[in-house]
């Protein structure tokens, strides 16, 4: 049994790794993410923001900014893990983690912490793109710092769980394609769900994005669609699921020893 010194010493290992390749790739992992968001913000708040107006006592750009900040740190962390683990998986090199003596919960959080490195780290960068857009005051600082980790851990482990089960790039783009696109677009990035009629309201409650966007935009306007109570304890229980499955899923050897 491994002591606590060989697991930090694995742990830090499978950490520089992953910060090597994300700075490496920095054009991929870093610069096109940014200027995809720049983008954004570039249409959707300086050229039709104006037309639209305000939206519940902000500007438009302002309003949307959490929104577009948490859509790169969502579509990082997922893209980071769900490609970083396939590519060990097609290379074969994942066959020098799986050889030495660690736990299938360690090589996961060795992953799932790239993943969030890259969120965080992309997040960053829009959030300074931002600024040269809008204001963005700090209402609670907590809920801003706890949403960003949280929702990079849940899709950092949504992206392994992907990977796991991939058996070509066309299955690593699916995830993203059709279902992290559509529910991004729907889960209140561009607008409140207040103004969605009652039947749209009620769906839209099932979007799990839509509980982070709203978390994050009330850390940083204090304004909220939903409960921050009920967005948390949604967050804990997703991640605790995903966490969970893909122990599972590594113990059974899917996808990584079949």
């Amino acid at each position: 049994m491994l002591n606590f010194k060989s697991y930090g010493t694995a742990y830090a290992t499978m950490i520089n790794r992953e910060f090597t390749r994300l700075i490496r790739m920095w054009q991929v992992t870093i610069f096109a993410p940014a200027i995809s968001m720049a983008l954004y913000f570039i249409i959707f708040g300086s050229l039709i923001g104006p037309r639209i107006g305000e939206m519940q006592g902000f500007s438009y750009t302002a309003y949307i900014a959490p929104g577009l900040i948490m859509m790169a740190v969502i579509n990082n962390a997922y893209a980071h893990t769900s490609s970083t683990l396939y590519l060990a998986r097609l290379q074969k090199n994942i066959e020098e983690v799986l050889i030495a003596p660690i736990p299938n919960w360690l090589f996961l959080l060795g992953y799932v912490s790239g993943g969030v490195m890259r969120g965080i780290v992309v997040g960053t960068g829009v959030t300074i793109i931002a600024l040269f857009f809008t204001q963005l005051p700090v209402y609670n600082a907590f809920a801003i710092i706890s949403t960003v980790l949280l929702a990079s851990i849940l899709f950092s482990l949504a992206g392994v769980m992907n990977s796991l089960f991939a058996r070509s790039f066309d299955d690593i783009s699916i995830i993203p394609t059709f279902v992290l696109t559509p529910l991004t677009y729907l889960g209140g990035v561009f607008y409140s769900v207040s103004l969605l009629p009652e039947f749209w309201r009620t769906a839209s409650s099932f979007n799990p994005i839509l509980y982070i966007v709203n978390t994050f935009r009330y850390g940083i306007l204090g304004i909220s669609d939903v409960s921050l109570s009920n967005s948390f304890i949604l967050l804990a229980l997703f991640i605790i699921l995903l966490f969970a499955g893909n122990i599972y899923l590594l113990r059974k050897g899917v996808g990584i020893r079949t």
